[in-house]
């Protein structure tokens, strides 16, 4: 039996995903998989999975998706350090942020600083997409379901509870469908 991995070597591998990911949710998820995979925590195939069920429970995803890992590796003592972990290094900094913003919020070089992260988080979030598409797409109609929902989302702004709700009762009924002739 593998030795379970120590409560204080999940909150630093946490904290130092949240102290080194800048814009949070969406980009913590490309760090998480990193940090996760490298170590042999998660697999790439259970990833998708806790990004799915942290992104459908209420709250943050970046403290959903902690509670999730910390879980699977260490029960409820792993939520509790993964999610502790994930939340006190952002907390730091930007209460260090907020402190010193009055000095800098009218500073040109700090504003375009800051103009010219965001490309790279859009970056960061849409490879880390295509990585999920090519781990979790085997199937050409997997592609679509993700084409077309980018497409309801991204363009239609149609909530995505809605696409998950429709795609769960047509997975159910495709299913129900199948037994029913196999019988």
């Amino acid at each position: 039996m593998d030795k379970p991995i120590s409560l204080a070597r999940i909150f630093a591998v946490f904290t130092k995903i949240g102290a080194f990911t800048i814009g949070g949710g969406y980009m913590m998820v490309p760090a998480i998989q990193n940090e996760m995979s490298k170590r042999h925590w998660i697999s790439d195939e259970e990833l998708p999975d806790i990004v799915a069920i942290a992104q459908g429970a209420p709250g943050l995803l970046t403290v959903n998706m902690a509670i999730f890992a910390g879980y699977k590796l260490r029960g409820v003592k792993g939520s509790i350090v993964a999610t502790l972990g994930s939340i006190i290094a952002p907390f730091l900094i930007i209460l260090a942020i907020a402190m010193a913003a009055a000095n800098f919020k009218d500073n040109p070089y700090v504003f375009k600083a800051l103009q010219g992260v965001r490309p790279v988080s859009v970056a960061i979030i849409t490879a880390y997409m295509f990585k999920l598409a090519r781990t979790n797409c085997k199937q050409w109609w997997q592609y679509l379901i993700a084409a077309v929902t980018l497409v309801l989302v991204a363009l239609l702004k149609v909530s995505p509870i809605y696409i998950l709700l429709t795609l769960i009762v047509l997975a159910v009924a495709i299913t129900w469908q199948k037994e029913r002739r196999t019988r």
